[in-house]
């Protein structure tokens, strides 16, 4: 076979693998998977965190990034739903403190946003806390433990959703009798 033709026709075959594994060719379906794959393994101190598509990749060794071409809210709603079929852990949703002050005239669609992600995290603990912090505590994180990042096609600014894995049926206040005994010994 002529090689020229032989490349083009490899171009032609391997193109749509690619995309599926990289996210790149639209919607990755393989992050379900993986998230699913990783809840097992997962206890307090990982993160899975839901980002916007200007999200930076980030270099800490346990950091991983899977960009999964998918709806944001759609990406929160399911990891949420994967996290509570697992009984050895649950959420703290870390929402960035600027999201609050976002303005919709400087981003069409935040105000809708905000409302949607408001109902999807109804019940869950919320800490809003600066961006900059979160990067640096996730920076801190991936040396130490994973953490999962699932990057989205959402381009608006703020709506990362970082979520920090606690134990499930271990709570603070449990923790702080048990700190308080002991310290009485």
């Amino acid at each position: 076979m002529n090689p020229s033709r032989l490349f083009r026709l490899s171009i032609v075959l391997l193109a749509p693998l690619c995309g599926a594994f990289t996210g790149v060719a639209g919607v990755n379906p393989a992050w379900r998977e993986q998230v699913e794959q990783r809840l097992p393994a997962y206890g307090h101190r990982n993160w899975i965190c839901i980002v916007d598509a200007a999200y930076p990749a980030q270099v800490s060794p346990g950091v991983e990034t899977i960009v999964t071409g998918a709806d944001q809210l759609t990406v929160v709603r399911e990891v949420l739903a994967a996290i509570k079929k697992v009984p050895h852990v649950t959420p703290v949703a870390l929402l960035d403190a600027e999201l609050t002050a976002v303005p919709e005239v400087h981003a069409p669609g935040i105000n809708d946003y905000r409302q949607k992600l408001d109902r999807l995290l109804e019940g869950f603990l919320i800490e809003r806390t600066p961006h900059e912090t979160i990067i640096r505590d996730l920076d801190r994180a991936g040396s130490l433990v994973h953490v999962l990042i699932l990057k989205t096609n959402l381009l608006l600014p703020y709506t990362s959703v970082f979520l920090r894995l606690e134990c499930g049926y271990w709570t603070a206040e449990k923790e702080a009798a048990l700190r308080a005994a002991l310290a009485r010994k």
